[in-house]
């Protein structure tokens, strides 16, 4: 059943027309007006290729349960294209503004982790516009298999996802939710690897409050609801993780249920008041609004100078996703409490799906990982330079055989990052596919934000 417009292969051939028409020697990006990305990017004056027609959920097969979907698709139209199939992705990354191909070249999580891993593990196929100007098709196991399995962690530096194929998985009407509450981190994430390895759940996911508040979130498919809670507008998702034993949500709204609130980082900007959230409406309370006044203060800096006028501290912005072992998560968290006066924590355990090798961002196959996401400012002691409490967590996790996710800020040095991203084979993938240089290298991209 086709869901989305023809003309596929007009856009296409429009966009071989943009890129041919480039400056030769001139870097090749992509005019995007938002960005999920939390690290500065750098302006050339160029005007890049415009991708935004590539927004059409093709093709939705429910018998195969497959879909065929545009790079530029954020996963708010995916789902909605595919939940009247009673169908979703595997993984839905928590934000409804993530695009299928920036969650697949950028990676993505979700309670779905611990049993489908990795959006990029449900890709079945996909077109890659690549840095040498070649629109490529890219599969498991066609003369293009390099690029198809080196595509995830490359952040564009590669080429561009047009099309992908991916699977999908049933859904039922509605999601139970059982919080569980545990005040000891051994316990805590014992009981969390328990969960996973013995499929207690179908989502599986946490809230740490405090070293001794720490919620287990097991959630579960269900066809029927005794009633549901509504946290798309007054009432606010993670709070209820402290007052609520059992809830329960229309699929759809589970899915979304960090959306709303961005997880918890709507109190920074004023909307957790009751009142405040009344005037200003539920179609304004979404990750894509805040995203934007976030991008206005990081431009303007206003409250940096009311805060310098006053007197106060420099801040240091610590936004990061990073992976541990789950042997290793205690000993982060201990760390990190220790060391960073942020809450609340969000966790999240992921394994990989299968065995197959993804070599810019390896996993062992065997490990259950668990992701710590934090997303704050601390203040800054007095000498102390912007990057020291990055830096402190950088290199902490790589100490516990972890990784952390480059959609924010880095400080690594360069030897270090090729080491952990695999130098190697990178160069190769570059070698091939972008022979020229005309898109950013991984490490200018992602540490040197050019």
């Amino acid at each position: 059943m086709a869901l989305g417009h023809g003309g596929y292969d007009t856009r296409v051939a429009a966009l071989r027309a943009q890129l041919a028409a480039q400056p030769p020697g001139e870097p090749v990006r992509l005019a995007k007006r938002t960005s999920n990305l939390f690290r500065p990017r750098a302006s050339t004056g160029s005007p890049g290729l415009d991708v935004s027609r590539f927004t059409h959920v093709l093709h939705v097969d429910p018998d195969a349960r497959t879909a065929d979907v545009e790079g530029m698709v954020t996963y708010e139209q995916l789902v909605d294209a595919t939940l009247p199939h009673r169908l979703m992705p595997l993984v839905v990354p928590q934000l409804k503004t993530i695009t299928l191909g920036g969650a697949v070249t950028g990676l993505g999580i979700e309670s779905s982790s611990f049993r489908n891993g990795m959006p990029h593990e449900s890709v079945l196929d996909m077109d890659v516009l690549t840095g040498n100007g070649d629109i490529v098709l890219a599969r498991p196991d066609n003369e293009h298999r390099d690029l198809f399995f080196g595509f995830p962690n490359s952040y564009g530096t590669l080429g561009y996802a047009l099309r992908l194929r991916i699977e999908l998985e049933p859904v039922r009407p509605y999601v139970r939710l059982h919080h569980v509450r545990y005040n000891d981190p051994d316990t805590y994430f014992a009981a969390l690897a328990r969960a996973c390895r013995e499929r207690a759940a179908d989502f599986v996911d946490g809230t740490i409050f405090g070293p001794h508040e720490m919620y287990l979130t097991l959630a579960t498919f269900t066809g029927d609801a005794p009633q549901t809670s509504d946290y798309t507008w007054l009432d606010i998702y993670y709070k209820s993780i402290r007052t609520r034993t059992v809830d329960y949500l229309p699929v759809r709204d589970y899915l979304w249920r960090w959306d709303t609130d961005w997880f918890w980082c709507s109190r920074a900007l004023g909307v957790q008041n009751r009142l405040a959230r009344l005037l200003v409406g539920p179609r304004r309370l979404r990750s894509d609004v805040y995203w934007k006044v976030v991008a206005f203060e990081r431009k303007h800096r206003l409250l940096a100078r009311v805060e310098g006028t006053l007197g106060r501290p420099p801040r240091e912005s610590v936004v990061q996703d990073i992976e541990v072992g789950v042997d290793q998560a205690a000993k982060f968290l201990h760390f990190f409490q220790r060391e960073i006066p942020i809450s609340p924590i969000w966790v999240c355990p992921i394994q990989q799906r299968d065995r197959r090798h993804w070599p810019l961002y390896e996993l062992d196959p065997d490990t259950l990982y668990v992701n710590f996401g934090f997303w704050s400012t601390v203040p800054l002691a007095q000498g102390e330079p912007d990057g020291t409490r990055n830096r402190l967590i950088e290199r902490t996790v790589t100490e516990l055989g972890g990784r952390k996710s480059l959609y924010s800020e880095s400080f690594y040095d360069e030897d270090t990052f090729w080491r952990l991203y695999n130098g190697p084979t990178y160069r190769g993938l570059k070698d091939s596919y972008d022979r020229e240089r005309r898109l950013l290298d991984l490490y200018d991209k992602c540490v040197k934000a050019r």
